[in-house]
């Protein structure tokens, strides 16, 4: 009986040791798995020229690249298709849009007949194609912008992964001697300035000298909306690629339904940022302070600075209103290199129509305070004025000329 009741003692010894290096096992095999990329594929937006910009016709081509992020691991791309949504300010009846997929690889020729063959891209490595996209009708003047979607299958280490990388194209661009009024401000002159709608292969500086910079005199402040900056960065995502988790979509329920944190993509968003934890912790903490001690916005001081500023759907212009849009990225290097290749003081600013204005960036020369009283009535607009930079001249400005600018930051 006692050399029984030792078998099975030893028999349960052995299975907990052969359970517990199989946990181990599982537990190391989890870890490598999570710390190994998968699919990393990343379509870049590309470089694109308008080669035919004709009454009838236009014709853009864009160079892209497939890059594999993953350092041990081969990427294939079975399947890259293509499609174009025309955004005008008319009807799109007797407009046609064609788009064309051209493999440049540097070991493998297209094909005649457009097929894209599934091509292996070796770890670290990347692979080119062009995009061209024929637009065709009786009056393209109208046209605004092409969002292009580029849909493309990744198999790899994760098995079969669907992505779509888009890319919007602007097509109309307004002269920047076409411009509206200086209007009075509290404490200075403002000049709304439209621009063309900003996309990624935008920057700021190039905007600024564009359409700013003719008609700017020292002393000018230049202010541009936060959520254009941002744009350009392509600190956007579309609402379609967000998963929503458990956090979200239990605690976007508490949130004001006009606030970009009262959805669960919206939520999410945050999420991904901040992360989860500080997320609840800022939630309960504000309902304390707002139920109990009566003080509002203590969710967003705790929750970090990009709780301000996310902007969910229908937030921002076509094409942006189906896109999630954070705040922008190191503000006040953007505003400083504004400074350093324009001369212009620089301010990247949150505005709204109820006289709330917040400074996110300035150049050291732009008076504390001076922003947000000129400012006050939101010049720039939150509808579709499409004006995201705003002149601020002091009214104690001295009447120079656009060119002394010039000649100041030459000198």
């Amino acid at each position: 009986m006692v050399n029984s009741l030792a078998v099975l003692e030893n028999v349960g010894i052995a299975v907990g040791v052969v359970a517990f290096l199989l946990a181990l096992g599982a537990l190391a095999l989890e870890i490598r798995y999570r710390r190994r990329p998968g699919n990393e594929l990343e379509l870049t937006a590309g470089e694109w020229n308008q080669e035919v910009s004709e009454p009838q016709r236009y014709r853009l081509v864009g160079k892209l690249e497939f890059r594999n992020r993953n350092p041990y691991r081969e990427v294939m791309v079975p399947i890259v298709e293509a499609q174009v949504k025309l955004l005008s300010k008319e009807s799109l009846k007797g407009i046609t849009c064609h788009t064309q997929v051209i493999p440049r690889h540097k070991d493998e020729q297209p094909r005649p007949d457009d097929y894209w063959f599934a091509y292996i891209i070796k770890p670290s490595e990347k692979t080119g194609l062009e995009i061209a996209i024929e637009i065709q009708g009786e009056n393209l003047d109208p046209l605004q912008t092409a969002w292009l979607q580029v849909h493309y299958e990744t198999y790899g280490p994760e098995g079969l992964v669907l992505k779509v990388r888009h890319i919007v194209i602007p097509l109309k661009f307004p002269s920047a001697d076409s411009l509206p009024q200086w209007r009075y401000a509290e404490c200075a002159e403002v000049l709304p300035i439209p621009t063309h709608i900003l996309t990624p292969l935008d920057n700021s500086v190039a905007v600024v000298q564009r359409y700013a910079l003719p008609h700017a005199k020292p002393g000018d402040v230049v202010a541009l909306s936060e959520t254009p900056v941002a744009i350009m960065q392509e600190q956007w995502r579309y609402h379609g690629d967000i998963k929503p988790g458990w956090v979200a979509k239990r605690l976007c329920q508490f949130f004001y339904r006009t606030s970009s944190m009262s959805t669960a993509c919206g939520l999410q968003s945050l999420v991904e940022i901040s992360g989860p934890v500080r997320v609840i912790f800022a939630l309960a903490v504000g309902a304390i302070a707002k139920k109990l001690l009566r003080i509002p916005g203590v969710f967003y001081q705790l929750a970090g600075e990009q709780a301000r500023l996310i902007d969910d759907v229908t937030g921002t212009l076509p094409p942006y209103d189906q896109f999630i849009v954070l705040g922008p990225k190191n503000p006040q290097q953007v505003v400083d290199q504004i400074k350093k290749e324009t001369g212009l003081a620089a301010a990247i600013v949150d505005a709204n129509d109820l006289k709330a204005v917040k400074v996110l960036a300035a150049t050291t020369d732009v008076p504390s305070g001076f922003l947000e009283q000129a400012l006050i009535s939101n010049p720039a607009g939150n509808a579709n004025e499409q004006t995201p930079l705003v002149l601020v001249r002091s009214l104690n400005n001295v009447a120079n000329t656009p060119q002394e600018l010039t000649a100041n930051k030459a000198g």
